[in-house]
């Protein structure tokens, strides 16, 4: 994926908060000397997912690149590297990737935040959701509650990200309008309590834009776009300015069995509790993207690799399941293979069959090439 270039440009103003809304004035001042020199002297990769719905895919943009371009360039000014990620891209700026989905909901943003968020692990994630929600009747505060679950899930995701939750944008609709104030005004207890519990999310006001800023009922024009991109700008210098913003971990990779040509995989690319994990054809997949954590789990779509049922005897099936941190997701490196250590048995490949859709047991270590399979390098990220 293409990345933006550092800038030479005057380096503008670390927004500095207490965690809850900026305005998008904050960065658009000079700032004193110190300030930016510190802005300048910024140079964290920045692995950026802008995560929603149409307004962050582009619509309402004749160039269809949403606040994105107008972001990255502001970031490039103050020295990162930017390198946008996400399943979709849209639009004429040089990076369009982004996880932005026309008329979705926010509980259709769960469905896939597991999958991307394990596929591409970014440090940085620009969430703007809820429009079709609001616009569709829902009432502010079950919407406001999903948006909150979702939070959660994103943060049990990427532990490491920071993420940037902005508020929903004025429209015309008056279904919308009716409640759009009192979802927005649940956001700051939400991020509040994120944060009370250790999590680096901040909100992002966007009560700049007016209907002025806007190409029809919902989505800005390029002003309005680029008035959410001056307030996402403030949000990450905030950040940043806190020490919230580190380099980006590695993404999964395959791991190979010793069994040749074959992989670990997961059945279908499926990321729902209790799918499979079966040998398959080396194919650059997600459903082959595996990462290893410090905590000893192995995870792909963002489940952990699971013993099923808690099962220690020989012959018990391998799944995937929701990381829980138990026993039966723990699994350490042993002699070529993986072990996991309550049960003492190893993940195997029964008979060393190499056929495609075999599901993978326990079974006891012995080292033959169906428990071979190629290590994966260990993130700290849990």
């Amino acid at each position: 994926m293409k990345k933006y270039s550092a800038l030479l440009a005057a380096a503008l103003t670390a927004a500095v908060g207490t965690g809850t809304a900026l305005p998008a004035a904050a960065a658009t001042g000079t700032g004193s000397p110190a300030s930016a020199a510190r802005a300048a002297a910024a140079s964290t990769a920045l692995r950026l997912m802008p995560l929603g719905d149409s307004i962050t895919w582009g619509v309402g943009s004749p160039s269809g690149n949403s606040y994105r371009d107008f972001l990255g360039n502001q970031l490039a000014a103050d020295g990162h590297a930017v390198d946008f990620v996400g399943s979709g891209r849209n639009g004429t700026m040089s990076d369009p990737d982004n996880e932005g989905h026309s008329g979705w909901h926010i509980n259709e943003i769960a469905g896939i935040a597991d999958s991307v968020l394990a596929r591409y692990r970014p440090n940085v994630i620009t969430l703007e959701i809820g429009t079709n929600d609001l616009n569709g009747g829902s009432q502010a505060d079950p919407a406001a509650d999903r948006l909150h679950a979702l939070i959660d899930q994103i943060t049990a995701d990427a532990p490491d990200a920071t993420v940037l939750v902005g508020t929903v944008i004025v429209s015309t609709s008056s279904t919308e309008e009716a409640t759009r104030a009192a979802f927005n005004a649940r956001l700051p207890g939400i991020v509040q309590a994120e944060q009370a519990a250790g999590k680096h999310v901040r909100l992002v006001d966007m009560s700049a834009l007016t209907t002025a800023d806007l190409s029809d009922a919902l989505h800005p024009n390029d002003n309005g776009f680029r008035k959410m991109a001056d307030a996402f700008h403030a949000g990450v210098q905030a950040a940043d300015a806190a020490g919230w913003i580190k380099p980006p971990v590695s993404v999964g990779g395959p791991v190979r069995s010793g069994v040749a040509g074959k992989c670990l995989d997961v059945n279908g690319g499926n990321s729902a509790n209790g799918t499979a994990v079966q040998i398959w054809s080396c194919n650059g997949a997600d459903a082959q993207a595996w990462s290893a954590r410090s905590d000893g789990t192995l995870r792909a779509l963002g489940k952990c690799l699971d013993a099923t049922g808690g099962g220690t005897a020989n012959g018990t099936k391998i799944e995937i399941w929701d990381c829980n941190g138990g026993s039966n997701q723990q699994w350490q490196a042993y002699n070529g293979g993986y072990r996991n250590p309550v049960s003492g048995r190893c993940l195997d490949d029964p008979g060393a069959s190499a056929t495609d859709g075999t599901q993978l047991i326990l079974w006891d270590c012995n080292g033959g090439a169906n428990q071979q399979w190629s290590a994966l390098p260990v993130s700290s990220a849990v």
